[in-house]
């Protein structure tokens, strides 16, 4: 059996107001282009389909065309969560007929119980939620109140829904999961990660691999480059297909594509294929003479290419039209920033403000001015509001 690995499509996406639909398209070709060359059992898609819970109707039209393409034209079929940017109710609409031509999608909790089976394997179909969806599925399905009112933590909520999962286990065939989280080592590294998100409330939180122990191998969705991968051979994320910020045009995020996962009685391997970019996004950050400097601009792919600047000890005051000098020069500017000397070291202490969640900010704020550290019950309190504004949105 074989599975194309995808996942972050965030259909519908813009860069700083500008449309990413073609630069969407036109991974999606190569997508499917890889998925018929390697002649695939199915297409896995991990969570984000769309950007965002109202997708507009340019990127619903976009999706439609794909998946039409995918399941209808070509009869693959698909294995589709959705994340945490999906409306899930929304993108739940049709699921039940949809699986008459093997387009499997889960979008809510109550889903995830049902695997799909295969000759070879369970596909096991686990989309993103959070404690409250946790709390009210185990509330309907009977379980005591005391125990319901213990899940605080999505680590909480996982372990009893994973224990569920692994119950309907078939000793003769391979278990895969699909989800869509942040999923890390037992002992964290210190990989920057990249997802539209650094939040740890409402079902963000970072998960650890040996709760997926039982399972032979699990699909992420969530962080946007492969090698966040927490297990290199067991549990990945494949990475998203299109470059969405201007931290994933860094170089050390080795590109984009997909994953092709082989399974076999005996094995379990991944391969990662290529996608290139219909027009790549560089990220460039260089004193103003070295960007008008031709020896080190005509290294760049000028007017080919998307290009966010940050010009280093710039006085805005000796300069007029800067924008319009740089693009003479390089083409379209998606995001032009400027760094003094005391902006970077401003922008060193954001960055650290930046790696903490929501309620650990509350929390650092809290004991600065009282001294003290958040109690359990106060930080229970915190995590909950910021669990209920989230569930809002």
């Amino acid at each position: 059996m074989k599975l194309l690995h995808t996942a972050d499509w965030h259909i519908g996406r813009t860069l700083n107001g500008y449309s990413l639909l073609d630069e969407q398209e036109a991974a999606f070709k190569q997508i499917l282009a890889i998925a018929l060359a390697e002649k695939v059992d199915g297409i896995v898609i991990a969570g984000d389909i769309y950007d965002r819970a109202v997708p507009s109707t340019d990127a619903v039209t976009s999706l439609d065309h794909m998946l039409q393409a995918i399941n209808i034209e070509h009869h693959l079929p698909i294995y589709a969560i959705a994340g945490n940017h999906d409306g899930a109710k929304r993108l739940n609409y049709g699921r039940e007929w949809l699986a008459y031509t093997n387009f499997h999608l889960n979008t809510l909790l109550a889903e995830a119980f049902t695997p799909i089976e295969t000759p070879e394997a369970q596909i096991f179909m686990l989309p993103f939620f959070d404690p409250i969806d946790a709390r009210v599925y185990y509330q309907q399905q009977g379980l005591p109140e005391k125990q319901v009112k213990a899940i605080h933590t999505i680590n909480d909520a996982m372990q009893l829904v994973l224990a569920d999962l692994t119950a309907q286990f078939d000793p003769t065939k391979r278990h895969l999961l699909i989800t869509h989280f942040t999923v890390t080592p037992k002992a964290d590294d210190d990989l920057e990660l990249t997802s539209e998100t650094t939040s740890k409330v409402g079902g963000l939180a970072t998960l650890t691999t040996d709760l997926f122990s039982d399972f032979d191998y699990v699909m992420l969705g969530h962080i946007h480059t492969r090698l966040a991968s927490p297990d290199p051979d067991r549990i990945r994320y494949s990475g998203s297909p299109v470059k969405f910020n201007v931290k994933e045009a860094n170089p050390k995020f080795h590109g984009k594509g997909v994953e092709i996962i082989t399974i076999t009685p005996d094995d379990i391997t991944h391969e990662f294929k290529p996608i290139q970019p219909k027009t790549d996004l560089v990220s460039l950050k260089a004193p103003w003479d070295t960007l008008l400097d031709p020896e080190f601009y005509q290294q760049q792919p000028l007017k080919q290419a998307w290009f966010a600047i940050t010009v280093q000890d710039f006085d805005r005051s000796k300069h007029l039209n800067v924008r319009a000098q740089l693009e003479q020069i390089y083409g379209t500017i998606v995001e032009l920033d400027y760094e003094t000397h005391h902006q970077a070291a401003m922008m060193n202490h954001a960055q650290a403000l930046d790696t903490l969640s929501p309620d650990a900010i509350v929390g650092q704020f809290f004991n600065d001015i009282t001294g003290q550290p958040l109690s359990k019950t106060q930080q229970q309190l915190v995590d909950q509001i910021f669990v209920n504004l989230r569930k809002e949105d």
